[in-house]
């Protein structure tokens, strides 16, 4: 599977705050695609199927879940976003009340990582595709999730982590900036500034994590949209732009943002913005 460049969508009513209902939308429907050729790398690689209990943490509106259980994968997906994760659920549960039956085999999702349970079987892999690498502390709340969510799973399970490229690997990185720059100054800012992807990031956080490296890999995911309107909308439902919001407005991130974005705007109007991601495959 490779992103695409997605539909026009209709332009989202300016807010001097984040509104959590229209940036779940526009992740669901403009940029959570844009790391589909993340997943599929790693699921073919790991020969994800139908023996896989999959945790996936920070499941957003359930892509990454959907493609798994494609695969035959029995997945499980963890998301502190409400919004998103309702989402989710209308993807991936379609049942009266968005819920799968009491006893179902099919998907679930929850709010927190669940606890080990008696009789319960572990997991046999935990996937984190939301990449570290845009804030200080993001590594920080990794290793946290993670000391949550590593006792569900089996012994010698697989954990996988994912974080941005070298910033002169990722087209996108210059426009990230734009936050770190708004948010400057502001309370807002703290936990959200910019630093780049660092070599070693992801083995830092598997060493805290008690998990034992067992082999990375890169991925090239382009982020393509239709024009700049459906990118700015896609790139402010990523979270990373919140506290340039809040610091500032809407209107004032998104002027600035769309400007960010004219190296990336080809001649028939479409945005198109070379990146790679890198993942590291642990065992607990």
């Amino acid at each position: 599977m490779t992103p695409t460049l997605v539909r026009h969508h209709t332009q989202a009513e300016p807010s001097a705050s984040v509104d959590t209902g229209s940036r779940a939308r526009d992740w669901a429907e403009i940029q959570e695609r844009m790391l589909a050729p993340l997943y599929e790398a790693v699921y073919t690689r790991l020969e994800v199927g139908p023996a896989t209990r999959m945790l996936a943490l920070g499941c957003g509106s359930g892509l990454a879940l959907l493609i798994a259980a494609a695969r035959g994968a029995h997945v499980t997906g963890v998301d502190t976003d409400l919004e998103r994760l309702a989402l989710a659920r209308t993807r991936l549960l379609p049942g009266p009340e968005g819920e799968n039956g009491p006893g179902s085999a099919g998907p679930r999702l929850l709010e927190s990582p669940p606890a080990p349970a008696a009789g319960q079987e572990p997991y046999s892999l935990i996937t984190a595709f939301t990449p570290i690498g845009c804030a200080p502390d993001d590594a920080d709340e990794l290793v946290r999730t993670l000391g949550a969510a590593v006792p569900s799973a089996g012994r010698r399970s697989t954990v996988v982590l994912t974080g941005w490229g070298p910033p002169e690997r990722c087209a996108t990185d210059a426009v990230l900036r734009v936050a770190t720059r708004l948010a400057e100054g502001s309370d807002a800012a703290r936990g959200t500034s910019g630093r780049g992807a660092r070599r070693d990031d992801l083995e830092n956080v598997a060493f805290r994590s008690g998990l034992k490296p067992d082999g990375s890999g890169r991925v090239a995911c382009p982020f393509g949209y239709a024009d700049v309107d459906s990118a700015v909308r896609g790139l402010l439902s990523t979270r990373l732009f919140d506290a340039a919001v809040r610091a500032t407005d809407r209107s004032q991130v998104e002027k600035e943002v769309a400007e960010a974005l004219h190296p990336h705007l080809r001649r028939d109007g479409t945005v198109w913005m070379p990146n790679v991601f890198r993942y590291l495959i642990c065992t607990t």
